[in-house]
Formats: C-alpha cells, structure tokens, sequence
C-alpha cells in the first residue's frame, strides 16, 4: 500500500511540481531501491525527505536547483553520492545516518 501511495501522490503532484516546495515521503517504500516519479519539473522544492524508503541509488535523483535539504537516512545507500553535487548545487544539509556507507571516501565529492 506505501508504495501505491507513493505513486499516487507523485501523481497528483503532477499537475502541479512547480509549486512544490517541500516533499516528504518517509516510509513510503520504492520498487527498485531508487527514487521514482521526481522530475526536474519540481523546481522550486528546498526540501526532499526520503526516509526509510529502501533506497539503494540516488543516481537518477533529477536536477534540483533549489535543494537545500535532503533526508536520506535509513535507507540502503553504500555509495554513487557524487551526483548530489552536480544534481543539487544549493544542497547545505544532506543527512545519510543509517545507511550503508562504510568509507568516508564515498562523501568526499559532496
């Protein structure tokens, strides 16, 4: 059901991404370990939590321009963080607590 929920609030929000400015969607469960159904249309969110949401990859997160806030804790991230900085290059805050990451190195690019 949390990942049906998923879907259909990235859908209503559909209608209108340029309007969002923060999104929460902790414990909403994804598919395939990668965040779904964001798009570059969402272009004035400052805020994205995705908490518990099993995520293993940010690597298709779309380009946020405004996004100072990320909440990636308590998902399933080991590494591929280096596209924080190209895809959000106004990110002061990004929390990864409770993922897999076991060597400083894998942040070092942010």
């Amino acid at each position: 059901i949390l990942a049906n929920f998923w879907e259909i609030l990235l859908f209503f929000l559909d209608f209108f991404p340029f309007q969002v400015k923060e999104l929460v969607l902790d414990n909403c469960r994804s598919f395939e370990g990668k965040i779904e159904g964001l798009t570059d249309e969402f272009e004035e969110l400052e805020f994205l939590s995705t908490i518990n949401v099993g995520l293993t990859s940010v690597a298709n997160l779309p380009k946020l321009n405004k996004l100072k806030k990320l909440e990636l804790s308590d998902n399933r991230i080991s590494g591929g963080l280096e596209v924080l900085a190209e895809k959000c290059p106004n990110l002061t805050h990004l929390n990864l607590s409770g993922n897999k990451i076991k060597d400083l190195g894998t942040i070092e690019p942010l």
